[in-house]
């Protein structure tokens, strides 16, 4: 399915609404894992790609659940042409908006957000970063309640099965696809530097 913009064409317009290096990372990190996830399912590895770079548009502007994220950036995508499918997936990732995971780009988008966080915050307290990392340690730094406090652990869970994935599986296919983009996301480690 062809998109009304470019990967490169999207990425600018991510970067010209977003500052922050840290949400630049996650954004391309959830684009990583997107990607990886596309082909089991039948989907448009483009598609959903774009719409794990891009779900976050309007976070940094617009951070307010009530009134913003991810409001503006819908309405911006659907500026920019982008269909009512890919306007809805960014939506279905915000729980607090009410909308229903209906298709298996949905359902990935919401298993792949905030566990590709976890999953990078793991890498970065491991001297070999992402290299070597498995579902045991991070199901082990998931048992520690300190560890990356803002990320619901059952929400976690939840979203692998939700699509209909096993936990460790999912673990490993998000785990290889930000190790494939180490050096970009900076998940290489301290022994890499």
């Amino acid at each position: 399915m062809s998109q009304p913009l470019s990967r490169e064409d999207a990425w600018s317009l991510f970067c010209e609404w977003t500052e922050s290096a840290s949400l630049r990372k996650h954004v391309l990190a959830v684009e990583a894992a997107m990607r990886a996830y596309a082909p089991r399912f039948g989907g448009d590895e483009e598609e959903w790609g774009l719409v794990g770079m891009l779900h976050d548009l309007d976070y940094e502007r617009y951070p307010d659940a009530e009134t913003g994220h991810p409001r503006m950036g819908m309405a911006e995508l659907e500026r920019q042409g982008f269909t009512p499918e890919f306007v809805r997936a960014v939506a279905s990732h915000a729980d607090f908006l009410g909308v229903s995971r209906e298709t298996p780009m949905e359902k990935a988008l919401y298993a792949v957000d905030e566990l590709s966080g976890f999953i990078m915050a793991c890498a970065y307290v491991r001297p070999t970063g992402i290299h070597g990392l498995g579902p045991k340690s991070v199901k082990k730094k998931m048992k520690t309640p300190a560890f990356a406090a803002a990320i619901d652990r059952d929400a976690l869970r939840s979203g692998a099965e939700d699509l209909g994935v096993d936990f460790d599986e999912h673990l490993t296919t998000v785990i290889a696809a930000l190790e494939a983009h180490s050096a970009e996301l900076d998940l290489d480690g301290a022994e890499a530097a």
